[in-house]
């Protein structure tokens, strides 16, 4: 009887700790993770493993890492509340902080060219450039001319860039309240000042249209890889330099608790640790990730935006 009696209390003692075990796991923390999709979603989606790994090992919680199909669907994952944390570029940073209240307490440092050098910033610098042989000289030169952008979502390719315009009175500044789509902000610097724009598809691709007479200005930025950024600036001659520009950034959902956002902060900054990790995932040039807040980052992405009448989405 006693043996029984010793066997019954070890099996409810073994129970009542897998119980305990259990309630325990079922209590981690799950932090989801959108992505900003950088390159081939499948490609992405596969590389993000090591990240989930890292993360989950230094915060302790129970991480998912997902890759959308656009930056969109990221701000609107932040919104209803499906991811809690996002990894987003300057302008989709500034939808979700319109959109969905999130927050931006990191940004990236990346290794950038600023005035020829390399360097480690969280901001960096684009150029209206022309062929070392062109007769223009001012950017006013530019009326009527043809201008290859890199793409119509680019902060530092296309926004920064008609703003500077703005600034110089080459084209109007927007309405109070104007949302313009890149579509048709193209169109009003084509009408005011431009014969044609052309949105390009990338860098490399706008300085390809430069260097074969399709356009006489292209733009160029400091993100891009030190080898394209040379070849540029050696082969033109810069007729206005725009920026500074901010660089990429970690937004955090605005309702998520606190101690879980500095948690997850937290590791965000370590990884600096795994810079190969990230720059395989990320971008080519990262660095680390450095504290900020929404206003210090994003602050002159917010007049570009007010001067263009940039359309945020809806």
């Amino acid at each position: 009887m006693v043996r029984k009696g010793f066997l019954a209390t070890f099996l409810i003692g073994v129970v009542l700790a897998l119980s305990a075990c259990q309630s325990k796991a079922a209590a981690k923390p799950t932090v989801v993770v959108a992505v900003q999709p950088t390159q081939a979603v499948a490609d992405m989606t596969a590389k993000a493993e090591e990240l989930k790994q890292f993360l989950e090992k230094e915060t302790g919680f129970n991480i998912k890492v997902f890759v959308p199909t656009s930056e969109a669907a990221v701000v609107e994952a932040l919104k209803y509340g499906n991811a809690d944390v996002a990894l987003l570029g300057s302008l989709p940073a500034f939808a979700a902080n319109i959109r969905a209240g999130g927050e931006v307490p990191l940004a990236e440092v990346r290794e950038v060219a600023i005035d020829g050098t390399t360097t480690e910033a969280t901001y960096y610098f684009s150029h209206f450039v022309v062929l070392k042989d062109s007769p223009y000289t001012r950017i006013t030169d530019l009326k009527g001319k043809k201008v290859a952008f890199s793409g119509p979502l680019s902060t530092s390719g296309f926004l920064f860039p008609v703003a500077e315009l703005v600034k110089q009175g080459l084209i109007s500044k927007a309405a109070s309240g104007e949302a313009l789509t890149p579509d048709e902000l193209k169109k009003k610097l084509e009408r005011e000042f431009f014969q044609e724009a052309i949105f390009a598809g990338g860098y490399a691709q706008a300085w390809e249209a430069l260097k074969r007479g399709q356009v006489d200005v292209a733009v160029i930025a400091g993100d891009v890889s030190r080898q394209l950024y040379d070849e540029v600036l050696a082969g033109t001659k810069t007729l206005t330099k725009q920026g500074p520009v901010p660089s990429h950034t970690v937004v955090v959902r605005k309702d998520l608790d606190a101690s879980l956002k500095n948690k997850v902060q937290e590791a965000f900054l370590k990884l600096s640790e795994q810079r190969d990790m990230m720059r395989k995932f990320i971008s080519a040039i990262f660095v680390r990730f450095e504290k900020t807040s929404t206003e210090e980052h994003l602050n002159g992405l917010k007049e570009a935006i007010q001067l263009t009448g940039y359309a945020i989405g809806q």
